[in-house]
């Protein structure tokens, strides 16, 4: 790495010595592309035509009348016989009542209540929710856009041509300065703090008409969460085979993707991005048997919490999870177990090329190394402690992928540049520090512009909708209406499939209906999900 500040160097090598080839294996080409690797071509792009919706599915659940609590019971059913002393007994609870609802707002600073005291360590295994039971037998609700579909223009490159004029090594392009990851030098990038704080009630519904969603993109996200909630296991996590749950085999395309863990750290995230929690919201049950389920299956040893179940996507995916749900609630016995999975993320770090694979200390991928730069910036988001070197890591290894001086991204070192590994790449230049003006970054966003949203590659569309949304300006404008009407249309309205979302895509197929649910909803939360990076006050504090 050249020009890096001497204050920060480690004993990791990548500070200091070339970049290994990647060496091949039959091991290696067996998990090459599992079903949560995103590398490759991609399918076909939308155009002025709306495809057809090849998914017909359902309506959110209603929830049963809850049962009468005993004091209901004594007063109502006994209410002949009640004596004085029950009458000084419904004072008194009246009173305590109404005291209980003077309450404090959490702040970050203050610890909230926490998960370990709303479940024991030996508590049994949860039942399944009354309020995801049964058939959902509500109607569907008309699905509406408010808005023309408006056509992406055809890139002046084919992606065909595109693809020919990557095949050149990275080593043939202008080389990247990896010590401008920040213009104060320092390795972990833009200051993230502020980037939860569009998720209340209050706040989503103005980013939502600021920032161009539309009540019927806000219909389908509580459509997709309902559907989510609707699947969520008896133990109070989510399995890729989403017919392990209740649904019984009522809804097709299920995955095969074998961790717990990652398909319930992406449910999750969806619950999260709109601001339910397991303190507060409609699906505060959902949330806290899904975060008890995480805690349950948390394996501890010396490096940290390892949440993987067999890939460091789940890990990933699980350490954003436990992020932002102690920052929305002050929750210190997630914070503790957040801290503990950003430490496994640091040690699983490739200490030659500075990224992450599906296995600790493997050679890196865009994709893997994405997942795990997000779950390091949560960390920052709740004010954990995230090892600066992880980001010079980082960087040093987004410089070994990068394409055309950093505009374009392969999937691993000597690979062609893909549109997928693209946009995964800008997202993460992004968070380590490149400003709003950087030239590689506006030619990046540009490219992705032209593209348009995929009518099949949802990973592609979730990591450049947010690199167009932070970005904003006429790319992200223009692609806005395209992606999230096309969300809108596509999400399925019959049977119990309502509310959900499945594409037939290379990638995506293994993991089945549930992960393209999560990850379109994701994308439709992108008002508030997460604030923009390039406000003038973000760029106010980024120097």
């Amino acid at each position: 790495m050249s020009g890096g500040p001497t204050v920060f160097a480690t004993s990791r090598s990548w500070l200091s010595t070339p970049m290994p080839q990647r060496p091949t294996s039959a091991v290696d080409d067996q998990h090459r592309q599992p079903a949560l690797d995103h590398r490759g071509d991609l399918g076909g792009r939308l155009r002025a035509e709306n495809p057809a919706t090849s998914d017909e599915v359902l309506s959110p659940p209603v929830a049963p009348r809850g049962k009468r609590s005993w004091w209901r019971r004594t007063l109502l059913d006994d209410g002949e016989r009640t004596s004085s002393w029950l009458s000084s007994l419904l004072f008194h609870t009246t009173v305590l009542l109404l005291l209980a609802l003077i309450v404090r707002p959490y702040a970050p600073d203050r610890p909230g209540p926490q998960l370990t005291s709303l479940l024991s360590e030996d508590a049994p295994a949860l039942e399944e929710s009354p309020s995801v039971t049964g058939e959902l037998e509500a109607p569907a609700p008309e699905i509406t856009t408010e808005s023309t579909v408006l056509e992406v223009p055809d890139a002046e490159l084919s992606l065909e041509s595109f693809e020919q004029s990557q095949a050149a090594p990275p080593s043939e392009d202008v080389p990247i300065e990896t010590a401008d990851v920040d213009a104060t030098g320092d390795a972990s990038g833009v200051d993230v703090s502020f980037l939860l704080s569009g998720r209340n009630a209050d706040a989503r519904a103005a980013l939502v008409s600021r920032r161009g969603g539309t009540p019927g993109s806000e219909a389908a996200v509580d459509r997709g969460l309902a559907w989510l909630a609707a699947h969520q296991l008896a133990t109070g996590g989510w399995d890729f085979n989403h017919n392990l749950s209740r649904c019984g085999g009522q809804c097709r395309n299920p995955g095969n993707v074998k961790t717990t863990t990652g398909a319930t750290a992406i449910a999750l995230l969806a619950f999260l991005g709109a601001g339910h929690t397991h303190l507060e919201g409609e699906y505060a049950d959902v949330v806290r048997r899904g975060l008890y389920y995480l805690s349950r299956h948390a394996k501890h040893d010396p490096h940290g919490v390892d949440l993987q179940e067999g890939t460091m996507y789940a890990q990933g995916l699980a350490t954003i999870t436990l992020c932002e749900a102690s920052v929305m609630t002050s929750d210190v016995s997630l914070a503790k177990m957040a801290q503990e999975a950003i430490d496994f993320i640091a040690y699983a770090q490739d200490d030659s090329g500075g990224g992450w694979r599906y296995f600790p200390n493997s050679i890196g991928d865009t994709s893997v190394t994405g997942w795990q730069l997000m779950a390091l910036k949560s960390g920052q988001i709740a004010r954990l402690d995230v090892p600066r070197s992880c980001f010079y890591g980082a960087t040093h290894f987004l410089d070994t992928v990068a394409a055309q001086n950093g505009t374009r991204y392969g999937y691993q070192v000597g690979d062609a540049a893909t549109d997928s590994m693209t946009s995964v790449g800008l997202l993460c230049r992004m968070y380590l520090g490149w400003k709003h003006d950087d030239a590689r970054l506006a030619a990046g966003v540009a490219y992705l512009g032209e593209l348009g949203p995929s009518e099949t590659d949802m990973y592609f569309n979730y990591y450049a909708t947010q690199v167009l949304s932070h970005y904003g300006g006429a790319n992200w404008e223009a692609w806005n209406p395209v992606m999230r009407d096309f969300l809108v249309q596509t999400q399925a309205t019959q049977g119990h499939e309502s509310g959900s979302w499945f594409f037939v895509d290379q990638h995506a197929t293994g993991a089945g209906r549930l992960y393209n649910t999560a990850i379109a909803v994701m994308i439709l939360e992108v008002y508030y999900r997460y604030m923009p990076l390039y406000t003038e006050a973000a760029v106010d504090k980024a120097g």
